[in-house]
């Protein structure tokens, strides 16, 4: 390593913990505090106290372990995110046994797959349109014993309770036994990539990788989740991804309330019902509401004074990071918009948020800017499913808008010679369920090899310049790096999704999809008519416009020989279903320039006659 960076722990950690301890841990500290809360049918939030939720955890294990479930036997959850996923992870790995999350979105043929990789025994699936998938490989699935559906309408009897009822046959002597008998280095959880550069493939975790990186973060981010009245955490991402199950551990290892949602629809009313501390989002969130913000103001007086006030922010920001401070009448101006428009946009987020995290994908800077200015820092961070999650963040004091923030503790980052990002850690997996060939090239020396690049500065604080796989090299030698980009282009109100093209060729391009429900919020924002169809939209002039000044922004950000000089709007979408992304919503670069392979050849890069 030409460079590296090391974060000391300040309380020790115990790796030889398994991760119903943490759970254990809150118990004794806040027994009868809220630890879990959801919405009612009624649209009400209730949930369970740490020792209401304890029982309940021991309560599903047994009945794991009454249907014959034996330590190091794989259990997959197939399930958007709720209560009974968190339960249920914590009640598989508690008794030994394995937990494989399985997105809710995934074929048919991806569920056979996982499963006779990972040899599951026990499929829990949400509901019946789950089950469908399942009884359509079922027997190609030859280890799968039972299916157990969450929501099922032939009976009003839930899965919760059969599965607690199979319990009361085996003694709590027995449940204990068989957690105490759970080690740190024993096998938690086997993840499967989204399989945006390939083949998905499994991710072995071990009880001490969750314990390390749960208790890294509390200690890294104390005044997020120790502060005065309680913290609270609403997480609505999918608990099949890493991120999420680790946030879940975060929360129960500290002193917060985790609020469970599954509905992208209703996230802004479940935000200001349950009234976060802290939230975590992928960037696409925080562009959501930027965006929604802007369209509601309009064009007109309203409209104007919006932007004014997105435009001061944005300075007092830039100002904040620099050690600058803005004059006296901006000053006063920006007094003013705190309390007649900044206070009205954090509003949408419940009116208690004090510090967002975003992670994912690269956060576009003026998206933080803004944000930032308005009173809610976002503090972007970064990690792994290699990594149990995050292995770096912003501190919420002297943050950096463009990093990805410093080790939290117990990490060393390191650079290898040629700039990849490299990372030391006890909370680095163990290796790819059987792929020890991925291990002899990823996992070398003890430092896991990320592949991204980037660079540390003198603090410690952390930037990515981009990713080796997705590298362009243009055909007159010029190393591009597409994230940032894509990045900047996406923050537009019209545009869904932007890939970068250009390896080989002899100028940078893209291909652009447009969200339509957007566009037509936007359109009908700026007093223009709305387009029935992405075909309308792709060939509508003022949409076209709108992507014209994104590029242009976009190009502002790099040199002439790395912007984007020709780009397609395209009268598609990229969706998991099409095969263009991955479950966590990544692009597919190397999928979709196939498929597009036609535009790219024929009207991107028109050969000279």
């Amino acid at each position: 390593m030409r460079k590296e960076y090391t974060r000391a722990v300040t309380t020790p950690i115990d790796a030889d913990a398994n991760v119903f301890s943490i759970l254990q841990n809150r118990v004794q500290r806040a027994a009868h505090e809220p630890l879990i809360e959801y919405k009612a049918a009624d649209g009400s939030w209730t949930g369970y106290t740490a020792e209401e939720f304890q029982t309940v955890v021991i309560g599903l294990a047994k009945g794991l372990m009454a249907r014959g479930v034996k330590q190091g036997d794989a259990v997959a959850v197939m399930s958007r995110t709720r209560w009974e996923w968190t339960a249920l992870d914590l009640a598989i790995m508690s008794i030994g046994a394995v937990t494989v999350p399985i997105y809710e979105t995934n074929s048919a043929l991806q569920v056979k797959t996982i499963a006779n990789d990972s040899q599951v025994r026990i499929i829990v699936a949400e509901n019946d349109a789950q089950r469908e998938k399942i009884d359509a490989v079922r027997n190609d699935m030859p280890t799968v014993t039972d299916v157990f559906i969450l929501d099922n309408d032939s009976t009003d009897v839930t899965i919760m309770q059969t599965l607690t009822e199979y319990g009361k046959a085996v003694a709590d002597a027995d449940f204990w036994a068989r957690e105490q008998a759970v080690r740190g280095a024993d096998l938690a959880t086997i993840v499967y990539t989204s399989g945006s550069t390939g083949t998905p493939k499994g991710i072995e975790l071990s009880h001490a990788n969750f314990v390390y990186a749960a208790y890294s973060g509390i200690q890294s981010m104390t005044d997020i989740c120790y502060r005065p009245g309680g913290a609270r955490l609403l997480l609505f991402l999918p608990l099949a991804h890493v991120f999420a199950r680790y946030m879940q551990f975060f929360c129960i290892g500290s002193d917060t309330v985790l609020g469970l949602s599954n509905n992208l629809k209703t996230i802004i009313p479940d935000f200001q019902s349950f009234k976060p501390t802290f939230i975590l989002a992928v960037p696409r969130i925080f562009e959501k509401v930027y965006n929604a913000a802007s369209q509601k103001a309009g064009r007109g007086y309203v409209g104007r004074l919006f932007n004014r006030a997105a435009n001061l922010a944005r300075e007092w920001s830039h100002a904040q990071q620099e050690g600058r401070t803005l004059s006296f009448a901006k000053r006063l101006q920006y007094a003013l918009y705190q309390r007649v428009i900044y206070k009205t946009i954090l509003g949408v987020f419940g009116g208690h948020v004090e510090y967002a995290v975003s992670g994912g994908a690269p956060l576009d800077s003026s998206i933080a800017h803004f944000f930032n200015g308005v009173g809610l820092p976002l503090l972007e961070g970064y990690g792994m499913t290699e990594t149990c999650a995050p292995v770096c963040v912003n501190p919420t004091k002297g943050y950096k808008i463009g990093t990805i923030g410093v080790p939290l503790e117990g990490m060393t980052f390191g650079v290898a010679d040629d700039g990849e990002l490299c990372v030391k850690s006890e909370s680095v997996c163990l290796g790819y369920h059987n792929h020890p060939e991925i291990d002899a090239t990823q996992l070398v020396d003890g430092w896991l090899h990320t592949g991204d690049l980037g660079d540390i500065d003198s603090d410690g604080f952390i930037r990515i310049t981009g990713r080796k796989k997705d590298l362009i090299i243009t055909a007159g030698g010029k190393n591009v790096s597409p994230s940032m980009l894509e990045s900047s282009v996406a923050t537009s109100p019209v545009v869904s999704q932007c890939v970068v093209i250009g390896d080989k060729k002899p100028f940078i391009a893209a291909l652009i999809t447009l969200d339509l429900a957007d566009t037509n919020a936007w359109l009908a924002s700026q007093g223009a008519a709305e387009v029935e169809s992405l075909e309308a939209a792709a060939v509508n002039p003022i949409v076209a416009a709108e992507v014209e000044r994104a590029v242009d922004k976009a190009n502002l950000q790099v040199s002439r020989a790395e912007s984007i000089r020709k780009y397609k709007i395209l009268a598609d979408t990229f969706t998991e279903e099409n095969g263009m992304l991955t479950a966590s919503l990544k692009t597919k670069r190397s999928v979709i320039i196939q498929h597009y392979q036609d535009v790219v050849e024929k009207e991107i890069y028109t050969p000279r006659k």
